[in-house]
């Protein structure tokens, strides 16, 4: 086996920063899911002839109800009883914690509730047309999470693996950030094998700020501080093996910077969110694609129907090779987020199979 084909995954999630201000791109990319399925909605409005003021009605619907469904389903899906505890840690957005599933169940009351002020606009009608933009902006939120390096799949020895290391470099420049300069894992390319799983050879190599660090300072620094962070914390630990010899090291005190590359391995994960993405991408297309055919006269439900199986069915196997998200899920024959997909998957079959009756029953 040989790593030159894993990926090491180090992408920082921020764009820049400004102050205390940080521009991330899972916002970017959140933020830019809403413009672009936008412009889609206006652009299948003005083919059927509708007003282009019902999508931005639309569009503030689906960003309540996508932010409000989303935190809501991750604090009562997965953490019920810390958040029923502690209530008010549910407004603490910016801590993490949005679930897909809470996402679609809001989406779902908030289009209801949409459609009932429309006369000209079924509820299957907006959700038909909705499921088209929600599978992009799906697309483009997997891949803010890949910018995050969460959501991430299980061990894999295949050569699309990717090593998750931008939580083990920003550990070490948190802990250490008045001594340390900058910080870098690549490939070495010298692989290895733990309990029948798969170690990709990595170099970790650090650069020290101050310039006269005796050698015997760095290798002290090596094997206590450093050794210790490295066996510390669970986002660490998740990604990257600490061997037996990592005592042994290279420093190089030469052009002024003190550097000191230490011998680790990482754990080739599957990339479960661009998976998902990639998936989605798709799915936008074949949507899109249904609609284009017969556009205002395709069968109410065929369109959502079909983004509801195909989507949630897919959710339901790739949750297969994905790490458990909560500890409660570790032995779990079924994940929560398989156990939320099931219904979905059971009622979008009902709908697409009422969708090619010859009377269209569902309004």
């Amino acid at each position: 086996m040989s790593t030159f084909n894993f990926i090491v995954w180090e992408a920082s999630p921020e764009i820049f920063s400004i102050g205390s201000l940080a521009i991330r791109w899972y916002g970017l990319l959140f933020a830019c899911g809403f413009l672009l399925g936008q412009q889609v909605m206006i652009r299948i409005f003005k083919i059927e002839g509708k007003s282009e003021k019902h999508v931005e009605t639309l569009t503030l619907y689906m960003v309540i109800a996508t932010i409000i469904g989303a935190r809501l389903g991750h604090c009562l899906f997965y953490e019920p009883s810390h958040y029923l505890s502690h209530p008010l840690d549910i407004l603490k957005i910016w801590e993490g914690g949005l679930a897909s599933h809470g996402a679609a169940l809001g989406i779902l009351i908030a289009m209801y509730i949409y459609s009932r002020k429309q006369t000209d606009q079924s509820y299957l009608y907006i959700l038909d047309r909705m499921a088209i933009i929600v599978v992009l902006a799906g697309c483009l939120i997997r891949i803010g999470n890949l910018m995050n390096s969460e959501i991430v799949g299980k061990p894999t020895d295949s050569a699309i693996g990717f090593i998750f290391v931008r939580s083990t470099e920003d550990r070490i420049m948190e802990n250490f950030s008045s001594a340390i300069k900058n910080v870098r894992i690549n490939k070495n390319g010298k692989d290895s094998t733990m309990n029948n799983m798969s170690l990709a050879g990595l170099d970790l190599t650090i650069e020290f700020k101050d310039k006269n660090i005796p050698a015997e300072s760095i290798t002290n620094f090596i094997q206590n501080n450093l050794r210790e962070t490295l066996s510390s914390y669970g986002d660490v630990q998740e990604n990257i093996v600490v061997p037996a010899g990592f005592l042994s090291q290279n420093i190089n005190m030469n052009n002024g910077t003190p550097k000191a590359t230490v011998k680790i391995y990482g754990i080739p994960r599957h990339p479960a969110q661009l998976y998902e993405a990639i998936s989605c991408l798709f799915l936008f297309f074949l949507l899109l694609y249904i609609y284009s055919r017969k556009k205002a006269a395709t069968r109410e439900g065929r369109i959502f129907g079909t983004f509801i199986v195909i989507l949630f069915t897919l959710r339901f196997l790739y949750e297969f090779i994905k790490a458990p998200q909560v500890d409660f899920e570790n032995n779990m024959v079924l994940n929560m987020g398989q156990i939320l997909s099931i219904p979905l998957i059971i009622a979008g079959i009902f709908i697409l199979l009422r969708s090619f009756r010859k009377k269209n029953e569902i309004s």
